[in-house]
């Protein structure tokens, strides 16, 4: 049977950095990936805004091409100011992307990392897959995303399930390569080097090669 998914991003190449490889194995096993994208990415940075904007996303584009990533929504709220926006706004913003699509999974951001951006982008989620009767979100499934995740010493990423994308790395980095003005240079923990250094940290924590590790927040047996 295959599945449905939607995947829940901040910003683009958090879905690569978060999931790469499991979108690529979803993809692969013929369901179909979808992804919806909070935050531009780009507003808070410099006040050459709409250059970047463009760039990030064409580069957003190809990446998920490769990934082969079905339907791509950009919502455009503000760089890491979504704690800004009221919590409702951003709900609504995303209940009717879920119940037009109807994903059986979602994949989205840990709840604790530092960027406030993920943070709100995982309650927001959360809110929005409240349990209901006929409500189709049976897995909600939250990534860790380098150089945030690990970065927040008041909380901790335990991971309790993994993805075994041994042979799937290969596609994720080909993905990322996209973002490689987000990218930089070893020992930063945002670096090509550590990206697959954890894969394999992952990997061999289940006997695999290489291997994406996530927190379940929810799922629902029927």
């Amino acid at each position: 049977m295959t599945n449905t998914v939607l995947v829940i991003a901040a910003h683009p190449d958090d879905e690569v950095l978060g999931c790469g490889g499991a979108i690529a194995r979803h993809t692969a096993l013929g369901d179909q990936v979808h992804v919806l994208f909070m935050a531009d990415g780009e507003t808070s940075r410099t006040s050459l805004v709409k250059d970047l904007e463009e760039k990030r996303r064409h580069a957003a584009q190809a990446a998920l091409d490769v990934l082969s990533v079905g339907e791509r929504i950009f919502l455009e709220w503000p760089d890491n100011r979504l704690d800004t926006i009221p919590m409702l706004d951003l709900v609504q913003s995303i209940e009717p992307v879920i119940m037009r699509l109807r994903p059986d999974i979602i994949y989205t951001h840990f709840e604790g990392d530092l960027n406030v951006d993920h943070q709100k982008t995982a309650r927001a989620v959360f809110t929005a897959c409240r349990p209901q009767p006929e409500f189709s979100v049976t897995k909600i499934i939250c990534f860790e995303v380098l150089s945030s995740t690990e970065w927040n010493p008041a909380q901790s990423f335990m991971p309790n399930y993994w993805v075994d994308v041994s042979e799937y790395l290969p596609i994720k980095e080909k993905a990322l390569a996209f973002y490689d003005q987000e990218m930089r240079p070893y020992p930063h923990t945002r670096s090509y080097q550590n990206v697959r250094q954890l894969a394999g940290v992952r990997g061999a924590t289940i006997g695999a090669e290489y291997a994406e590790a996530f927190m379940i927040a929810r799922m629902i047996e029927r």
